[in-house]
C-alpha cells in the first residue's frame, strides 16, 4: 500500500456504509493504522462498521476538531513523512477537509510535499447540486450564514443577489435545530420568484429534497426537518 494521506469519507447518516462507499475504501481502511479524526468514538463506530475484523486497539488516533489548537498537530504527520507509514482522515460526515477541521492537516502535508489521495465518497453539498436542479456549473458554498437575524437576512439578500445577477447557485447550511427558523427567514427575506431547494437527511431513511420557488414555500406546510443535517439552495427564478 503506498505510503500517502489518505481522505475517507464516511455515511452523512444512519445508512448502510455499503449504500454509499465503494468495497475499496474498506481494502484501504484495512491497511491503515494512523488515523487523523474529527472525534475519535464516532470514529471508532465507523472503523468497526466497516469491517469487524478491524483491531481497533493496535490503531492511534490523532483528534482534530473546531477545539483543536493547530499548534498542536505539527506532528501528527509524522508516521508518514518520517516512517513511510499510510495514514487516514475521517470526519464526522461526509468527505473530510470539506466544511471539515480536516483541511488543516491535508495542507500541512501539500506543503511538506507528501501525497494526498482522496477516495469516493457521500458529498453532501455536491449530492444537493445534482438534485436540486440548479445550474452546477457555477456554484458556491457559504457555510454557515450569521446567527443575528438582521445580519443574517442581509446576508442572504447578498446570496441571493450573486445568484441573479451571476447565475450562481448559492449553498449555504444551518445547526440542525435551526433549520426551520432558516426557513422562515428565507421566506420573509427573499424575492418570491427567488428559488429554494431544501435537501435534508440525504442517502439516509428521513430524505427530503425539494425545489420550489419561495412563494410555493411560503403556501406549503414546513417540512419536516427540524434536527436533520441539511443543505440551502438559493437560485434565481
Amino acid at each position: 500500500m503506498d505510503a500517502a494521506l489518505y481522505l475517507i469519507p464516511v455515511t452523512l447518516g444512519d445508512t448502510e456504509i455499503d449504500r454509499v462507499l465503494p468495497p475499496y475504501n474498506r481494502e484501504i481502511i484495512l491497511g491503515i493504522r494512523h488515523f487523523i479524526v474529527e472525534d475519535i468514538r464516532s470514529a471508532r463506530r465507523f472503523l468497526r462498521a466497516t469491517d469487524k475484523s478491524v483491531d481497533i486497539d493496535s490503531l492511534t488516533f490523532y483528534e482534530l476538531n473546531e477545539h483543536t489548537e493547530l499548534s498542536a498537530i505539527s506532528d501528527y504527520l509524522d508516521p508518514l513523512e518520517k516512517k513511510g507509514l499510510p495514514m487516514g482522515v475521517i470526519s464526522e460526515a461526509g468527505c473530510p477537509a470539506v466544511a471539515d477541521p480536516g483541511a488543516a492537516v491535508v495542507d500541512m502535508a501539500q506543503k511538506k510535499n507528501l501525497r494526498v489521495v482522496p477516495l469516493s465518497g457521500p458529498s453532501s453539498m455536491i449530492m444537493a447540486v445534482m438534485a436540486s436542479g440548479f445550474n452546477g456549473q457555477s456554484f458556491a458554498f457559504n457555510g454557515y450564514l450569521p446567527v443575528k437575524p438582521a445580519e443574517r437576512a442581509n446576508k442572504i439578500r447578498q446570496l441571493e443577489q450573486r445568484a441573479w445577477k451571476e447565475n450562481q447557485t448559492q449553498l449555504f447550511i444551518e445547526a440542525p435545530y435551526r433549520n426551520l427558523k432558516m426557513l422562515e427567514t428565507l421566506k420573509s427575506t427573499c424575492r418570491k420568484e427567488t428559488r429554494l431547494c431544501i435537501a435534508a437527511g440525504i442517502s439516509c431513511k428521513e430524505e427530503f429534497i425539494r425545489t420550489k420557488s419561495i412563494a410555493e414555500w411560503k403556501k406549503s406546510p414546513d417540512p419536516e426537518i427540524n434536527k436533520i443535517p441539511a443543505i440551502f439552495l438559493i437560485y434565481r427564478g
